[in-house]
């Protein structure tokens, strides 16, 4: 038989023989993805989340001529916060990803219409895809707020261009450039009692990273009725604090740089606590070479998060970083949603950036990172109270888990870029 006769009788099989085994993978990655959920979603309503876990008091720090105080409870953070926002006189600048219509979201949109109306400039920004479910009448702020809702729709997503697909995942509040908060927590019931997440109120000079972090973004993605709102510049330079923003319309993502920085300079200890934990390669290889030199690598994230996929797609790290020496923590009965990191004793970022594709190299992010012994010292407590609350996953453990949950793993691997 000719090569000629042979390739045409072999071209039509291989494409049908490709064809058809994507088709099944994708089927297969369906049903995977389908059986997680349903039965996350029995195991929800058999066991409501009950959102007891031990508290860290807010404390204060002082870090460069500015005071920086740490909140791992909701209810504490939202009374400071709303507290900042009636004593206003100037102007408050409030960015949220996820702004419930619950009675916490309605008690924050009270204070911000209030703050407007006695003659203080509001300014609000919140993300439209975040807030779906949110009633319409409630994200609708009367005239003397100005707002600033970030597109649902963003041409981006169909043609796969980073620079016009990332969501506004930042959380910001700043008011008359003398206090300013930033972290992990959205606005609404659930977090303010339920959910360990990590948010910290920085009071003095720094408060201009978070000013001038809202003042880029607002000016960059107002509409022509927006006001413009100044550039004040900074009023001192001091670079043990620092915000680091991660902007895909720039293709600027310092927040990943500076963990795998951190990484890489560390000696003794690297401790981080994510809600969504899906590493890149280049941030896995950074995590198991600290490891490798000793460093104490520990990775504190939730046994069952708001979202299983991901759980399902972070578990197919699990036995590389294991082996590698990474020391897993599991959180229990409560969804932590903290995104924090601390190494060595002097090194520390708080922020919205998850450790995962999205937030590295996908959405807007804001990362305080500061060098400081006496915050680090902070955020060391605080992982240890943490990890009363967590069990280690074992490498015994992992090993021995049923095997058609190493296939569903395996399955949902390629998912990862997703998240």
């Amino acid at each position: 038989m000719e090569l000629s006769t042979v390739r045409a009788w072999l071209r039509p099989r291989v494409r049908d023989t490709v064809k058809w085994g994507t088709l099944g993978l994708a089927a297969a990655q369906l049903a995977a993805a389908t059986a997680v959920w349903g039965v996350d979603t029995l195991r929800k309503r058999r066991e409501p989340p009950g959102g007891e876990f031990p508290r860290s008091a807010p404390a204060a720090v002082q870090v460069a001529d500015s005071e920086l105080t740490v909140y791992t409870y909701g209810e504490d953070l939202y009374e400071a916060m709303l507290a900042a926002i009636r004593g206003a006189e100037k102007y408050v600048f409030f960015e949220t990803f996820i702004w419930k219509g619950d009675a916490v979201g309605e008690e924050f949109k009270r204070e911000l219409v209030a703050a407007a109306e006695r003659g203080v400039q509001v300014h609000a920004v919140f993300d439209s895809f975040a807030n779906l479910v949110v009633p319409p009448a409630f994200k609708r702020l009367p005239d003397p707020v100005h707002t600033l809702r970030f597109p649902l729709w963003r041409p981006g997503l169909v043609t796969l261009n980073m620079r016009k697909s990332g969501r506004d995942h930042r959380k910001i509040l700043v008011v008359d450039g003398t206090v300013g908060f930033v972290g992990g927590y959205n606005i609404g019931e659930l977090y303010a009692t339920q959910w360990r997440d990590t948010h910290v109120r920085v009071e003095g000079p720094a408060v201009w990273e978070l000013e001038n972090a809202f003042v880029d973004f607002w000016n960059a993605h107002r509409r022509p009725h927006h006001p413009e709102l100044e550039d004040r510049g900074a009023q001192s330079w001091d670079s043990r604090i620092r915000a680091l923003r991660n902007s895909p319309s720039s293709l600027l993502f310092p927040v990943r740089g500076a963990y795998i920085t951190a990484l890489d300079r560390a000696r003794e200890r690297f401790y981080t606590t994510q809600g969504y934990f899906i590493p890149d390669v280049e941030f896995l290889d950074a995590m198991l070479a600290a490891a490798r030199r000793g460093v104490d690598v520990r990775v504190l994230i939730p046994e069952v998060s708001n979202h299983v996929l991901a759980d399902w797609v972070a578990r197919s790290f699990y036995e590389r970083l294991l082996r590698g020496g990474v020391a897993i923590w599991l959180y229990q009965g409560a969804m932590v949603h903290a995104k924090t990191a601390t190494a060595d004793g002097r090194w520390t970022t708080i922020g919205t950036t998850n450790i995962d594709r999205m937030s590295m190299l996908g959405n807007f992010e804001i990362n305080l990172e500061v060098h400081d012994p006496d915050l680090a010292g902070r955020m060391e407590e605080i992982f240890a109270t943490d990890l009363t609350n967590a069990r280690p996953l074992t490498l015994e453990e992992w090993q021995g888990r049923p095997f058609l949950a190493r296939v569903a793993e395996t399955l949902l691997h390629p998912l990862r870029w997703l998240f």
